[in-house]
Order: structure tokens, then sequence, then C-alpha cells
């Protein structure tokens, strides 16, 4: 079983989205659950261009090539479980996470739907207000997708501003935590 996780915030590795997806992961690899973290945030993605090749081609490609959106989507396929992360920026996701999510979900809708039935879930980090869109955001990707939408013990958010300050939420990284052993269980129960 493997779960995929793109990370959404420019900041990397030592932002504050990605220390929340690692407090996913700890409970998933303490299952022994493979997972993997894809940076998409600071990388050059354009938006969707509604030029609808994928829906003539059914390749399992956008026709856009010179970005990594073709490469993720093929991760999320071969994946069990996908985690999108972002950082909240006036509202919503980052513009790279909604780059990823539209064209993705051209894609996906084109080839039949190769996500239905995979578990998904959003994770957000928060400095104040704005976050339960970015989450809505992420989740309509999985719904339209005909995906299962794993949940914690409150909203998958956590609430920090400098880099690395979310760690400082408790609840937030006991939600993660608790996520990332809700993805384990429903993993493990699909899997049996």
């Amino acid at each position: 079983m493997k779960v995929v996780a793109f990370n959404g915030s420019p900041r990397g590795a030592e932002g504050n989205t990605a220390i929340l997806i690692c407090a996913v992961f700890e409970p998933l690899e303490a299952a022994g659950i493979e997972t993997e973290i894809v940076q998409v945030g600071g990388r050059s993605i354009r938006g969707c261009m509604a030029c609808y090749q994928c829906l003539e081609r059914k390749d399992g490609q956008c026709v856009v090539k010179g970005d990594i959106v073709n490469e993720c989507y093929a991760k999320m396929v071969a994946a069990d479980a996908i985690i999108l992360g972002s950082p909240t920026y006036f509202a919503d996701v980052s513009t790279e996470m909604k780059a990823l999510i539209d064209r993705c979900g051209f894609v996906n809708r084109a080839n039949g739907q190769p996500l239905r039935r995979k578990l998904g879930a959003a994770v957000v980090a928060v400095r104040r207000g704005g976050e339960i869109h970015a989450f809505d955001t992420m989740n309509h990707f999985f719904l339209i997708a005909q995906m299962l939408v794993i949940g914690s013990s409150y909203w998958n958010m956590g609430f920090g501003l400098d880099k690395g300050s979310v760690s400082q939420d408790e609840e937030g990284m006991k939600t993660m935590r608790i996520l990332g052993e809700n993805l384990a269980w429903a993993l493990q129960k699909l899997h049996a």
C-alpha cells in the first residue's frame, strides 16, 4: 500500500504544510504503509487551458508538457491514497495546488475515473482564517473524482505563520496523527 502526498507550499520540506503532512505519515509508516511527498508548491505549473485535448486523446496525460503535472497524475493513479496539502492563500489553496487539481481532475474524468474509490485527505496550513475554503477546494477534487474522503477528530488543519511554527499547534498536530491513523485503518480494511 502506498500514500502519496502533494505539498502545495512553496516553503518546501521545512514549511508548515510539509510538517503537517509528515505528521500524517508517522502512523502510516508505523503501520508499514509506504509514503511519498511530492513538492508542487514553488514549481512552475500552468493552469488548465480548457483545450479538451485530454478528452480527445484519452491517453492519461495532459497535453501541456514541461511541468510535473503528468508525473503527479501518474503517481496519483499508482497510489492507494492521496493527500493534498496546501497553505491558505487569500482563503484558498496555492496557485500551484489549484493548477494541479484542475489539470489532474480533467485528465482523470477524460480517462474513465481511475482515481475512483481511492482514499483522499486534504491538509491545510493556515495563519488565522480562510482555511475552510482551502479545505473544501481540495475535498471537492476528491469528491468529483469519486474518491473516499478520510477525516480526523477535527478539520485537517494546523495553525502557524512562521516556518515550523505549526508544530507548536498541539491540537493541529494531534489532528494530523489521528488522520494518519484513520487513513491506515481504512487502507488496511480496503486491502484485507
